[in-house]
């Protein structure tokens, strides 16, 4: 029975340490997938991502032609006026023409005022309107479709985050799985030796002493199990937090394969796939955009309008009042207080600016991975060395027990040397996850891990 427990407990653990099965291969994958599409903090910055996209488009439609209709309504009396002695001028001709034709065909008329203000009038129209020149048009464009790719490596930089939380998390969950099922074989390899300490006793060949040093031991492993066990509830409701599912419910046991022999040593630090910096370089070419704007600020803009509508008095709409205008207007800058050179200077310093932020940023996340990278290394040095330590305590565990059953060594000793057995496999799990946990932390720090 002990042996089998402990050659089951010992093939499961190499199984979570993830042997190459094809059917194993994609877990991990897929919960990591899970958790990139129904993460919230993710659906969130995917609703910025498309707020940027339309902005964007809002951009692009600036060089559509506009088109808007205009009515306006108006009434007036009184202001200024203008006199028109149309009276003085024409009633003596009309009363001459009158005279000789023997006929009143030419009335006498009044003299006429005329307001300037006009009284019942509209105007309606329908304008056109087109750019032809603005370079301010073109570098707006393409501030937002740089902003659209900042906002997409926001999306990816937290993507990687969470990968990387994703993979150390299930670590986590699996190395306090792995705690749980060591102390649970300890329990039985105590309550083993608790049996057979009081067999000994029955048969006069035992003390009571050792039956009851049994049971202290299965007190403190059921204490240490405990304590295991709430690692374990832990464990398992971060992780599915983070994979935005209820807290209890059920993981795969089984991670994704990893190549726990792979040398550290070899790997090459690079970070220039980091997000960080692509959003760094879009943010130079945001202030390169603006320079260049600010540099054209003397390129003059031009646009045309077409205006086809109807105006006139007394509300009327006939072909009297129909009318079209067709216009350009040209804008020329000419002096504007040294406006213009002072934000060219301001907008060289924003470049400066950014570039130096790049070069802040590209140290930062070399010395990062580095840091990461000798991590790594010394956590596959320290599994290595928990492998050498747990199969010397396993060799010992067993040739002591084989000395206890021929009455060679002392229960003592078996004690202890269950105790060392216990530890080391503990040891040797705790390495085994803090070195995936170490991988997933450098592949963090390289940015590569595949999103898409």
């Amino acid at each position: 029975m002990k042996t089998f427990l402990i050659q089951f407990y010992s093939i499961a653990f190499l199984i979570l340490l993830g042997l190459p099965t094809k059917a194993q291969e994609p877990i991990l994958d897929q919960y990591i997938r899970q958790g990139l599409d129904s993460n919230l903090v993710l659906i969130e910055k995917d609703l910025s991502f498309k707020k940027a996209m339309n902005g964007l488009e809002v951009a692009r439609s600036m060089f559509l032609p506009n088109i808007t209709f205009d009515l306006t309504y108006s009434h007036a009396d009184g202001g200024r006026s203008i006199d028109l002695p149309v009276g003085d001028m024409l009633n003596p001709v009309y009363a001459t023409l009158n005279q000789l034709t023997n006929s009143q065909n030419f009335p006498q008329i009044q003299n006429e005022q005329i307001n300037f203000l006009p009284k019942n009038y509209f105007d309606a129209k329908i304008r056109t309107a087109v750019p032809i020149i603005n370079t301010d048009i073109k570098h707006n464009r393409t501030i937002r479709e740089t902003m659209v790719k900042m906002s997409k490596r926001e999306i990816e930089l937290y993507q990687r985050e969470l990968v990387k939380d994703i993979k150390v998390a299930y670590f986590n969950y699996l190395s306090a799985l792995d705690a749980v099922a060591i102390y649970k074989n300890a329990i039985v390899l105590a309550g083993e030796g608790k049996r057979v300490n009081e067999k000994l006793l029955e048969a006069g060949k035992g003390l009571p002493a050792y039956v009851i040093r049994a049971d202290a031991e299965i007190a403190q492993h059921e204490a240490k199990l405990a304590e295991a066990e709430q690692q374990l509830r832990n464990a398992q409701y971060y992780f599915n937090a983070l994979l935005n599912r209820p807290a209890d419910a059920a993981i795969d046991l089984i991670p994704q394969n990893k190549d726990l022999q792979s040398n550290g040593e070899a790997l090459a630090v690079e970070v220039e796939g980091r997000e960080e910096l692509k959003s760094l370089n879009d943010n130079i070419e945001i202030q390169e955009t603006m320079l260049a704007m600010s540099k054209q600020a003397f390129v003059p803009k031009l646009s045309t309008f077409l205006d086809l509508g109807s105006q006139a008095e007394g509300l009327r709409i006939n072909s009297n009042s129909q009318y079209y205008m067709i216009g350009a207007q040209l804008s020329f800058p000419i002096f504007a207080g040294n406006r213009n050179r002072l934000k060219i200077q301001e907008n060289q310093i924003a470049v400066a600016e950014a570039q130096n932020k790049l070069d802040q940023a590209r140290q930062q996340l070399e010395l990062a991975a580095s840091v990461a990278k000798n991590e790594l290394v010394a956590t596959q040095k320290n599994f290595e060395s928990s492998k050498v330590q747990l199969d010397a305590a396993a060799t010992y565990q067993r040739l002591i027990q084989r000395g206890f059953n021929e009455g060679v060594n002392t229960y003592l000793e078996t004690i202890d040397a269950r105790s060392q057995y216990t530890n080391a496999k503990l040891a040797n799990n705790i390495a085994a996850y803090k070195l995936l946990s170490a991988m997933a932390k450098f592949e963090r720090e390289t940015a590569s891990y595949p999103l898409n």
